[in-house]
């Protein structure tokens, strides 16, 4: 059986502290819906109406485009151990770039990793949870470092002038360029 809340109870953030791994999906008038996988402990619960996760350079700015256009976010969690929960967070998101005067404040929050380029914050409007019967047991083995390798390993110049000219989504809406953080790891 499902549950609604309006915000995020002990019990969730507690559930959400355990998962290497959660989804996000955005989309925006008729375009594709993007569905995509995110770990590296990049998510936090700043209080139970905002969490926010660090986004780090892949394939492409989907979230970014679709944040701008629509803002409507759907987060899910599962718990792949016990006991068995589904936890999708639906809220209104959007980015906050390096460049930003946000971006020290939720900058803290988070170990920033090569190839970072932007935080996504999200207000919650609504958390749903429901049985994860059909969810798999599952166990971490390790993350992948592919990722950030290839980032603290790339030309800053070079990633520079390679993504300053992809500003169009795949549905060919706008976005604005988002740099990588090039700045100190902590």
């Amino acid at each position: 059986m499902s549950e609604f809340t309006d915000a995020l109870t002990t019990k969730h953030v507690e559930m959400i502290g355990k998962q290497p791994i959660f989804f996000t999906a955005t989309a925006a008038a008729d375009g594709r819906i993007n569905l995509s996988p995110k770990g590296y402990d990049s998510f936090r619960v700043l209080s139970p109406t905002r969490v926010a996760y660090l986004d780090l350079g892949g394939s492409g700015n989907e979230t970014h485009a679709h944040l701008a256009a629509d803002g409507r976010i759907t987060i899910m969690f599962c718990d792949f151990d016990r006991p068995a929960l589904i936890l999708r967070i639906y809220g209104r998101g959007r980015p906050v770039l390096p460049q930003d005067d946000e971006w020290e404040a939720l900058a803290a929050h988070f170990t920033i990793l090569p190839g970072t380029r932007q935080i996504f914050v999200i207000d919650v409007e609504s958390v749903q949870s429901s049985c994860g019967w059909g969810v798999p047991f599952m166990t971490l083995d390790r993350e992948r470092d592919t990722l950030t390798k290839y980032h603290a390993q790339a030309d800053p110049d070079a990633w520079m002038t390679k993504t300053k000219g992809r500003t169009k989504s795949i549905d060919g809406l706008p976005t604005r360029p988002t740099d990588r953080y090039f700045g100190p790891v902590n």
